[in-house]
């Protein structure tokens, strides 16, 4: 049989991580197939040959974008060039809407087979999309069943496998807790200030002011401030090194923020894939993003749904409050925190809306379906 080969673009650490957790699960059932294109360390190690590192893909907000604009035309003329030229049997596209929708459409006018993992959240911010990429995209793989019911009608095979978070929450629920370096305080707060290096600037000065509020309030308190890479990491502390004074029982952990959510009582989180993370540990949160002006006045002329944290979404309420650009003051969020560090009303209710959540994220083994519906379309060239 000759070999297969698909072509990958997830131009986020979310998306890398997913991809690999995807691709590992196509090894183990054997599937002899070729896999290049846009991804992070963890494709690598997954045996993908990396074209442009995702790392390269990095950015936040429309201004980052037109920085960085020449260099996002040269990449994707490059991989369409490469698509066109090694032509795979499938093309799989993860999350990172505004490269790859615009890619899809490319692809899919060359006759390439499409399927998309992580679905855009068109339904969010601009439902007029719906229709052209149920054109663009041969199948959709979603983790939120409420993407079914987006794409009703629309004639794209589309099917719910479950939120690939799951697996691993689940995975670290099991463990033995793991000895963090958060020097016993309590209450023990987790701060997760985002992944991405103007996140981590803009909104980890306003978490560190916050958690000097809350120190006062609990001079007994810890916090423990969570990194998914070393990169991440450094830039934590660069950001730190550049503030005053913060509350005395602090430390950065590395590639371990599910176990510090799993010991936190509660957590301030940047709104993202964080938010479900943080839900499915079982860890009440307030939700925190602050960008550009410019892009976050573009993203309220756009923006369709109530909400921005995706656990408010799926929750279809306000369960976590969040406290977004002009309102993410150091004392609104401390105020936001402090009852989910009590035995309160409102720690009660937000545990038993986060059951809800964890509830409608599927059961474990996400990648392993996904892995099944991409086995299923490589075997059927386009």
């Amino acid at each position: 049989m000759k070999k297969k080969s698909m072509l990958i673009i997830a131009g986020e650490i979310s998306g890398d991580m997913h991809a690999a957790a995807l691709v590992r699960a196509l090894q183990k059932r054997g599937m002899n197939v070729d896999i290049f294109g846009i991804g992070g360390d963890e494709l690598r190690a997954a045996g993908m040959e990396i074209i442009v590192d995702a790392r390269e893909m990095a950015v936040l907000g429309l201004t980052d974008v037109l920085l960085k604009y020449r260099f996002f035309r040269k990449t994707f003329y490059a991989m369409l060039t490469l698509a066109r030229e090694r032509r795979p049997d499938a093309i799989l596209l993860v999350d990172y809407p505004g490269f790859n929708l615009r890619f899809a459409a490319q692809a899919h006018a060359q006759g390439l087979k499409v399927l998309y993992y992580i679905c855009p959240q068109v339904w969010a911010w601009n439902r007029s999309r719906v229709p052209r990429m149920a054109r663009i995209v041969d199948r959709l793989i979603a983790i939120f069943s409420l993407e079914a019911d987006v794409f009703k009608g629309t004639g794209l095979p589309v099917d719910f496998v479950g939120h690939p978070l799951v697996t691993a929450a689940r995975r670290t629920m099991a463990e033995p807790l793991v000895c963090l370096p958060w020097q016993g305080g309590e209450p023990c707060v987790a701060i997760l200030p985002g992944s991405r290096y103007h996140e981590v600037k803009r909104i980890l000065p306003t978490m560190w002011s916050a958690a000097v509020l809350l120190e006062r309030r609990f001079p007994n308190a810890s916090f423990i401030v969570a990194a998914p890479s070393d990169q991440v990491a450094q830039w934590i502390r660069d950001t730190l090194d550049g503030l005053d004074r913060g509350p005395a029982r602090w430390s950065v952990v590395i590639g371990q923020t599910r176990q510090a959510l799993r010991q936190a009582r509660a957590a301030m989180v940047t709104s993202g894939t964080a938010t479900i993370e943080t839900a499915l540990m079982r860890c009440p949160m307030i939700v925190v993003y602050k960008t550009s002006w410019i892009t976050y006045g573009l993203g309220r002329l756009v923006i369709r749904v109530p909400f921005l944290g995706m656990v408010n979404i799926v929750a279809g309420e306000g369960l976590c409050p969040e406290f977004i650009q002009h309102r993410a003051t150091p004392r609104a969020l401390a105020g936001g925190l402090e009852p989910l560090l009590r035995d309160s009303p409102a720690r009660t209710s937000m545990l038993n809306g986060l059951d809800l959540v964890i509830a409608a994220m599927g059961e474990p083994g996400a990648e392993e379906r996904a892995a099944d519906i991409v086995l299923a379309e490589l075997s059927l060239r386009k």
